[in-house]
C-alpha cells in the first residue's frame, strides 16, 4: 500500500507530526506542568463530547446482540490483554522496562471506532454492528482498561495510587457521564458541528502525544533504544497484529457468525484506539514514563492501518469471488 494512501488519514498525520515536533522541539521541563494542564483540559472536553455523541439507544441495541458482544468483549479485554502481557514478558529481555510494559498497556485498550467502522464498510461487513460494538468497547475501555492493566501487574516504574485513580475518574469518567446526561439537549449542536468536533478530537489527541513524547525525549528515548531494541519492538508489533487479526477471524468463525458479522468482529477485535490510549496514558503515568509506554501503541496504530486497507479490499473482493465460494480466512496478499 502506498504511503500516500496511508497518510490520507488526518489523525495519522497529526500523530506523526506530534512525535516529530516532540523529537525536535520537546516541551521544556519547566513548562511541563502547564502543558500537562492544557492536555488535561482538552482530554476532559474530549470525553465530554464522547458522552454527548454515543447514543444511549445504540448502547441498548448493542447489548441485546449478546452472541456478538460477549465474545468481542472477552476477546478485546481478555485474550488481547493476555497477549499483551505475554509479549511484555518475552520482550523485556531486549526492551527498556517501560517500553516492554507498553505492550501490556496496548493489549488492554479498546478498539477504534472510526477506522474499524470504515474498514468494515469497505470490506462489505456489518457496518451497523461495527459502529455499536466499537462504541460499546470504547465506553467499557474507559472503565475497565486500567483495572485490567493493574490486575495483570502493569504499573510502569511508578506506583498507581488513589490519586491517579481519582484523576482518571475526574478527567475521563465524570465528563463522559455528564455528556450522557445532557446529550438530549446537546445532540443537535453536536450533529451540526460534527466536523469541528472531529477536528477537536484529533487535536486533543495530538497534544497528548506531544506532551507524553516530549517527556520521553527529555529522558533520552533515542539513546535508550539501540538497533536491537528497535528490532524487538518491531517483532512485538508484528506478533500482536498477527494475534489480533488471525485470532479475531478464527474465533468469529468458530462462533458460527455470519460472514458480514465476522468482518465486523475482525476489525473491532484487532484494532486498538489511540483516541483512548494516549489521553489515558498521560493521566495514568508520569510524563517522563508516558512517552515510552505509548510507543508500542503509536507504532501499532500506524501498522494496523497499513494492514487494514489491503485486508479490507481482499475481503471485499472475496465476497463474490469468480466461480463462487467464500474465503476461509483473511489474507493480505496482493
Amino acid at each position: 500500500m502506498a504511503l500516500r494512501t496511508i497518510f490520507a488519514d488526518p489523525m495519522l498525520r497529526l500523530l506523526v507530526g506530534a512525535v516529530v515536533l516532540a523529537a525536535v522541539l520537546p516541551i521544556p521541563a519547566a513548562q511541563s506542568g502547564t502543558a500537562q494542564g492544557l492536555a488535561n483540559v482538552g482530554i476532559f472536553t474530549l470525553f465530554l463530547l464522547n458522552g454527548m455523541r454515543v447514543s444511549r439507544s445504540e448502547i441498548g441495541r448493542g447489548l441485546l446482540n449478546w452472541r456478538f458482544i460477549a465474545p468481542i468483549v472477552l476477546w478485546v479485554f481478555g485474550a488481547m490483554a493476555l497477549a499483551g502481557l505475554g509479549l511484555s514478558t518475552l520482550l523485556s529481555i531486549g526492551l527498556p522496562p517501560l517500553v516492554a510494559v507498553g505492550f501490556l498497556y496496548l493489549g488492554v485498550l479498546p478498539s477504534t471506532v472510526q477506522s474499524a467502522t470504515s474498514y468494515t464498510t469497505l470490506a462489505e461487513g456489518n457496518t451497523g454492528l461495527s459502529v455499536i460494538s466499537a462504541a460499546l468497547l470504547n465506553i467499557l475501555g474507559v472503565f475497565v482498561s486500567v483495572p485490567i492493566f493493574l490486575a495483570l501487574g502493569g504499573t510502569g516504574e511508578g506506583a498507581v495510587g488513589m490519586e491517579t485513580i481519582e484523576r482518571i475518574a475526574l478527567i475521563l469518567l465524570l465528563p463522559f457521564v455528564i455528556g450522557q446526561v445532557v446529550q438530549g439537549w446537546t445532540q443537535g449542536w453536536v450533529t451540526r458541528n460534527k466536523r469541528h468536533v472531529v477536528w477537536l478530537d484529533r487535536l486533543v489527541i495530538a497534544l497528548a502525544v506531544y506532551v507524553a513524547f516530549s517527556g520521553a525525549v527529555e529522558q533520552g528515548i533515542w539513546g535508550r533504544l539501540d538497533p536491537l531494541a528497535w528490532g524487538f519492538l518491531a517483532l512485538g508489533i508484528a506478533a500482536l497484529l498477527a494475534v489480533g487479526n488471525w485470532g479475531a477471524w478464527l474465533l468469529s468463525g468458530a462462533l458460527g457468525l455470519p460472514r458480514r458479522d465476522r468482518i465486523a468482529f475482525l476489525f473491532a477485535g484487532a484494532q486498538k484506539s489511540a483516541a483512548v490510549g494516549v489521553p489515558l496514558a498521560t493521566i495514568l503515568f508520569a510524563r517522563e514514563e508516558a512517552g515510552f509506554i505509548i510507543l508500542p501503541l503509536l507504532l501499532y496504530h500506524f501498522f494496523q492501518l497499513v494492514l487494514a486497507a489491503p485486508l479490507a479490499n481482499r475481503l471485499s473482493t472475496a465476497t463474490h469471488p469468480p466461480g463462487g465460494g467464500d474465503c476461509a480466512a483473511p489474507t493480505t496478499r496482493s
